[in-house]
């Protein structure tokens, strides 16, 4: 597969040109947009501190997309400690970040596709080079999304994902 190949979409009929194989949350699940005008809180699109006691940054769930070399990824928001955020903070434009040990932290955005909830799942947070968003493993448990990020997804299912974002259901 290629992102290239496009698709006819069965929500709307229409060819999409390309299959996206990345989707992202702009925020935790806990901001909301009145947090913008308080002093301790603040989003960035790496990092969030809700009024200077939850503390998040944005890693990717990559998913092998089974039979290419194609990579899923969902953007989303782990919580981390007080003390992680703050070394993970610490090292942020730092070369060589990577060597870091993960960091553990808990899922904080809702994927709607998945059920039960992805809130709250257990994840290690590992850190890339910089300029590279980190990775986000799951706990290896039956989870549906933690079985994908394990097994893959197909060409199939990352046309699933894109209808249902691209179309929300009201």
């Amino acid at each position: 597969m290629s992102a290239k190949n496009g698709f006819i979409c069965t929500c709307c009929g229409e060819h999409h040109a390309e299959v996206p194989l990345n989707f992202s949350s702009p925020a935790p699940a806990y901001w909301l947009p009145e947090m913008g005008g308080d002093a301790k809180s603040v989003l960035t699109a790496d990092q969030c501190v809700i009024q200077g006691e939850s503390f998040f940054v944005q890693g990717l769930i990559e998913i092998p997309v089974i039979g290419t070399d194609d990579v899923f990824s969902w953007g989303v928001w782990v919580s981390l400690s007080r003390p992680n955020f703050d070394r993970a903070s610490e090292l942020w434009e730092t070369a060589g970040r990577e060597s870091e040990p993960p960091y553990f932290g808990w899922l904080s955005t809702e994927l709607f596709l998945y059920s039960p909830s992805t809130i709250n799942l257990k994840t290690r947070l590992h850190t890339r080079p910089v300029g590279t968003r980190p990775f986000i493993e799951l706990e290896p448990t039956d989870h549906p999304l933690a079985v994908e990020q394990r097994t893959g997804i197909t060409r199939e299912r990352v046309q699933q994902i894109a209808e249902a974002v691209l179309h929300p259901k009201s």
